[in-house]
């Protein structure tokens, strides 16, 4: 099992970099291993570069993706990131990755990636995914493009749109998401648009979601 998970990560980062030219702009140099230094004496995409003669392995190293993530809470499901804030040596590389762990019927809620493309690898169980069409012209609704995934199945997400993984199965489930750029960003809808701090205001949400100001209440207080 390890030995089938090493592979498929492998191949997941491979297509992840062919695709990350996408997103983050290509590196300057062979790297550019974040530092939080101050005084650093480059700095690249929001990281300073440590001093190349101080690099070492361990700059490009992480382990524990082995490890599932802890699925007991309100959705279900729970994201083990790998990305640039916790493996510095993936700075200006342009792709990072994530083990997401679901429970049985556990939910990956509708969220969206501002700075990266997602490629989803199913490694274990059976997952309903899918993803949503950005404002359509005249006429038109926001098409939802879905699809059922089973160990072994792949699928992407294009860049900034909103998606969701659920897990329709009655045993666990495990996917490997790779992504176009070192710190793609999250944005999940619901906490964005229910728990922002400060809050947006009622009437916003009202007329926007055409409900009555206490189910904008109800809804906040679950955030």
């Amino acid at each position: 099992m390890a030995l089938k998970y090493f592979v498929l990560t492998i191949a997941l980062l491979a297509v992840v970099t062919s695709i990350s030219h996408a997103s983050d702009p290509s590196p300057l140099q062979d790297f550019c291993v974040a530092v939080n230094d101050s005084v650093a004496a480059v700095f690249v995409n929001g990281k300073f570069c440590k001093d190349p003669k101080d690099v070492t392995a361990d700059d490009f190293f992480k382990s524990g993706l082995n490890e599932p993530g802890n699925t007991s809470n309100r959705v279900g499901s729970a994201v083990s990131a790998v990305n640039v804030n916790n493996l510095p040596g993936l700075n200006t590389l342009g792709i990072s990755l994530a083990r997401i762990d679901y429970a049985p019927y556990g939910l990956n809620p509708p969220h969206t990636h501002p700075r990266a493309t997602e490629f989803l690898v199913v490694l274990e169980g059976t997952l309903y995914v899918g993803f949503v069409l950005s404002n359509p012209g005249p006429n038109m609704k926001n098409k939802l493009f879905t699809k059922i995934l089973h160990a072994g199945d792949v699928f992407v997400f294009p860049i900034g749109l909103i998606h969701f993984q659920f897990n329709v199965g009655k045993t666990k489930a495990v996917a490997l998401a790779g992504l176009s750029s070192q710190n793609p960003g999250v944005i999940t809808i619901a906490n964005a648009v229910f728990g922002s701090d400060p809050p947006i205001k009622d009437d916003v949400l009202a007329k926007a979601f055409q409900v009555d100001k206490k189910v904008v209440d109800y809804l906040r207080s679950q955030f």
